[in-house]
Order: structure tokens, then sequence, then C-alpha cells
């Protein structure tokens, strides 16, 4: 049995116990036609570890990237109950050492994951030689009551312009994986941009989360049926993310995107607990997720470089 047919089987017997990105389906989805895989930690003849990635190769060297529409990868850890918090330290840095111990020998020029908001301990990888960055997300923690939700979100920037379109704006939800790339494609387009993801890739992760039950794709419509704006969610018992979304580029009322937001949050509301903005590092993408009330969370992006003509090469493309 392979790596990934038994990570599989974990998978299925774990739930939401591992995080949607980590999931095995979520990985077929968003790797088709790549090589991914995962390495897998064993004791006592269970997996209590696991690190699914997607590993690729340029300019002749290997390397290690987050796959596209996948906020996080990094390490899970199957969860136990240590009688001390030397014992949970012990365990994480056992665990680790065994990762990096597969990990080198894969020959990687370089490395880079975006660890999960749960993972605190970067410690061990740091003995390793990692280097890490503090990023963040924001998030509203607790969807259930949306009364409060929704009293936490600014009065004059979200409270307010959701209320005057109240119906004004319809909801919809039969927009079509196809149409909801077309829509996302001219949206970029009219700003002068072009889609970073393709057709195919879109269509093929929207209907594998869409077949699991574990995503939607939410529009509004205006009086006239025009599609305003729509917006492609994931989600599982734990958190829900707000992937792609997009705007009408010949205009709409102000307020769209905040009632767009508003109405997948109280969709959610008995299908997660928490709601992830897919934050963003930008000044201001950030203070546009403040004003719903969201929480500050931090996560860690996680390299390592073992190649200087790998990170030469690599500092040369992003800076075309």
């Amino acid at each position: 049995m392979t790596n990934k047919e038994q990570y599989k089987i974990l998978c299925d017997e774990q739930g939401s116990n591992i995080p949607l990105f980590l999931q095995h389906w979520w990985m077929e989805a968003v790797c088709y036609g790549k090589h991914w895989d995962v390495i897998l930690v064993e004791r006592g003849g269970k997996v209590v570890a696991a690190m699914p990635y997607l590993i690729a190769k340029r300019w002749g060297m290997k390397y290690i990237l987050q796959p596209q529409l996948t906020q996080y990868n990094g390490l899970w850890y199957r969860k136990q109950d240590f009688k001390t918090e030397n014992k949970r330290l012990d365990f994480e840095k056992w665990a680790i050492n065994k990762v990096v111990e597969q990990l080198d020998k894969l020959g990687l020029a370089y490395y880079q994951q975006n660890f999960s908001p749960g993972f605190t301990n970067w410690l061990p990888l740091y003995w390793h030689g990692f280097k890490q960055t503090t990023r963040y997300t924001y998030r509203i923690n607790n969807l259930k009551d949306t009364n409060m939700v929704f009293a936490n979100f600014d009065r004059k920037h979200r409270q307010k312009p959701i209320l005057q379109l109240a119906g004004k704006l319809k909801v919809v939800w039969n927009i079509t994986p196809e149409a909801f790339y077309d829509f996302h494609d001219l949206y970029w387009k009219s700003r002068g941009k072009k889609d970073l993801l393709s057709r195919d890739f879109t269509v093929r992760v929207c209907n594998a989360a869409i077949a699991r039950g574990q995503g939607f794709i939410i529009g509004l419509r205006d009086e006239e049926d025009n599609l305003m704006a729509a917006r492609f969610v994931v989600y599982d018992s734990r958190c829900a993310y707000s992937l792609m979304s997009a705007l009408n580029p010949n205009g709409h009322p102000n307020g769209t995107s905040p009632m767009l937001f508003w109405e997948a949050m109280k969709h959610l509301a008995d299908k997660t607990k928490a709601f992830d903005f897919e934050g963003s590092m930008f000044q201001g993408i950030e203070q546009s997720y403040r004003l719903y009330g969201a929480r500050q969370t931090q996560y860690f992006a996680i390299e390592r470089a073992n190649s200087t003509l790998f990170q030469i090469f690599k500092y040369i493309k992003e800076r075309k």
C-alpha cells in the first residue's frame, strides 16, 4: 500500500480531525496532473503524524510549495492525551525529526509550506535549519449565534449597507462552476489583470467540494436578474474558507460584497464553527476584514532553502 493509499484511509477515519486543506480528496483536486505525496510517521502501528505535499521540478531542481487555493498544508498530529506538557513537546520533537528525515531523502532545493493556525511549535524545525514567517488571516470563531455575528459588524461600513440592500438583491444557489469561472475571469479582465487560475482547475475544485457537500457557490442577483457578485466557499465541521469571489465589472450596489459574506455566514451557521476570510497581508484588505469583527489569527509560513542557485532564480522570477 502506498503512502497516499494509506493516507486516504486515514482521512476517511479521522474526518474533520484532519483540516480540510490537508485532506486526501482536496490534494487530489488541487494537484490533479501534478505530483503530490504524503509523509507518514507511525508509532505502535498507527499513523500519528502526516504531512501532505506538492512536489515539483524547475530549473532542474525539486521543490515543495503550496498548491493553488490551498491556504495551509504543513504537519498534522493525531489527537492524543499527554499527561504533561513535557510529554507533548517530546512527542512533537520526535515526530518532526521523523518528518525531516523523510524530507531530506527527497533531495529538495527548496521547501515552503503554510502551517494551519493550530500548529504552534515550530522550534524543532528551527533546529533543522528551517525559517519561519508569521502571517495573518482573519476569522470569526463562532458562527452559531448569527445575531451576535451581525452585531459585531462595523455599523457604518458593514451593517448599514447590508440593511439598505435588503429586498434589492436576491441570493441564488444555481450558479454552475463553469458560469462562476467565466464571471470570475471577466471580473479580473475588467481590472486589467489575468485570472491566475485556469478554467479546468476552478471547475474541478468547485465540483469536488460541492460533490462532497463541503463547498458551495453563492451569488447575488439584482431585480433585473443580473449577477452582481459570486463567491466560492469550502468548509468542514471546524471552519469555512472564502476562496474565490468576483463582483459585476459593470457596476454593483454599495454593500454587495458585505451582503454576500453575510449570506454565506448565515448559510454556514449550522454547518461549521468558524469563518476564515482567507486573510491577506495587504493593508487595505486586512482593514476590510477587520470591519466584520473578525479576530486576527496567526499562522506560520515555514521554509528552508537547500540551494543558493534556486533562491537566486526564485528571486529573479518574483521580481519580474
